[in-house]
């Protein structure tokens, strides 16, 4: 249909199926989706026909820093994502417009890597058409307007669900046919040879396939994907992603160490990765560990044994039903992130303890209900809680008078990934 019938359409309620299934309610999501009508039209015009697209941001919830080390983890999309309103057009042109930044021009004539592109959104537009085409899908041309409510900064990796977005809105004009682990792949391919980073699957494969997901990456060639059903929404919990402050921009060191102390120890046993090493042989030769890698290697270790198991375990749990299990889970994921790993704040920085603060207080106010660790790679920016709803208002209080209004951001588990709205 042409833009403002679709409009009418999402203020009449003909949207409000896709909206209860992406966000649980329907009147705010409403709003959001006609006023990005709107922008398009006056960008592109009111006499387009469209169609509207979604992809998820995703929150990590088990195996904190033991995808680099080729192990498994769990990941879960939520309920805020990146929108479009998107037309095709017949240029062999991508034109995306995205909220807040200048518009992104793509040619399909000459989908090679631009070297100028590194780093900006537009390398992700060419690399996702390039792979993409690659795979055998036709790729036309089309007109965007994009908007998200991703958190940046916040571990919720709003870039991914910007690369799942494109292939979302690709497969559906080249009738629908790619799978959502196909087209993570893709998404991982333009931000490792086209943005410039050299990115896991983790992301993305969250972002595409949806709802809870376990992951294998014991071969990351052919990484092992599991959809995990649960129904979070009438769990009696809430997922908080709590946004401490902080700055990352001096802790690429941290991070970088987490790695190359994980892979001394791998090699000290002729191994490249963890995951090749056997827990039994690590244990039985810790003095050793200690004396050639050092303490604090030989506890990044322990941690990546421990919560490699976790995130399968914590898989198990929810596909039992056994939440309770699932919580006592994340606390244990939460106490190694934070005496082995140790990735709660940096040495280089010692006074700013913000995610320190926030578990602290976290803790006290739970006191043994629900769960809360580290989000994502830590040092500075957020943690994660699991809330009673009883209490969650309580609780947001707490944080967001700490932390600073709107510090604390209320989320649910999302059941499905990129997804084209099909209306009614």
């Amino acid at each position: 249909m042409l833009l403002m019938e679709e409009k009418k359409a999402v203020e009449s309620g003909g949207y409000d199926g896709d909206f209860r299934l992406l966000y649980g309610e329907t009147e705010q999501a409403a709003r959001r989706y006609a006023a990005a009508c709107d922008e398009f039209a006056a960008i592109f015009g009111d006499q387009r026909e469209v169609r509207f697209f979604s992809a998820p941001g995703r929150t990590e919830v088990g195996g904190n820093h033991t995808d680099h080390q080729r192990g498994r983890v769990l990941a879960g999309s939520v309920n805020l994502d990146v929108i479009a309103v998107v037309s095709p057009n017949d240029e062999s042109v991508v034109r995306i417009q995205s909220a807040g930044f200048p518009m992104d021009t793509v040619s399909l004539a000459d989908l090679s890597a631009q070297k100028e592109e590194e780093g900006r959104a537009a390398s992700l537009i060419r690399g996702m058409c390039a792979r993409m085409a690659e795979l055998g899908y036709r790729v036309q041309g089309f007109d965007a307007y994009t908007t998200s409510n991703v958190l940046k900064g916040s571990g919720l990796s709003s870039s991914a669900a910007f690369e799942v977005l494109i292939g979302v809105i690709i497969s559906a004009f080249s009738g629908g046919a790619a799978d959502p682990v196909e087209i993570a792949q893709a998404a991982q391919y333009a931000e490792n040879v086209y943005f410039g980073k050299p990115c896991g699957l983790m992301d993305q494969m969250a972002s595409s396939v949806g709802g809870f997901t376990a992951i294998d990456f014991a071969d990351p060639k052919n990484p092992v994907i599991e959809k995990v059903d649960f129904d979070f929404a009438h769990s009696g919990y809430k997922l908080c992603i709590v946004d401490t402050g902080g700055n990352h921009a001096d802790l690429t060191g941290d991070y970088a160490d987490i790695t190359a102390e994980m892979k001394a120890v791998a090699g000290l046993f002729g191994k490249q990765f963890l995951r090749e090493v056997e827990e039994s042989d690590f244990y039985g030769n810790i003095a050793r560990v200690k004396r050639e890698c050092g303490d604090r290697s030989a506890l990044r270790a322990a941690h990546f044994f421990a919560d490699n198991r976790r995130a399968a375990e914590e898989r198990d749990a929810l596909k039992s039903g056994d939440f309770a299990g699932f919580l006592r889970l994340v606390n244990a994921s939460g106490r190694s992130s934070y005496m082995y790993l140790q990735n709660v704040f940096s040495t280089s920085a010692p006074t700013e303890q913000g995610l320190s603060l926030a578990l602290c207080l976290t803790e006290r106010y739970l006191d043994g209900r629900g769960a809360f660790r580290v989000h994502g790679g830590g040092f500075a920016g957020t943690i994660q809680a699991f809330v009673p709803e009883a209490v969650l208002e309580g609780y947001r209080q707490i944080m967001d008078s700490v932390f600073g209004e709107g510090a604390c951001h209320v989320l649910d588990i999302r059941p499905v990934g990129g997804y084209p709205l099909k209306g009614a």
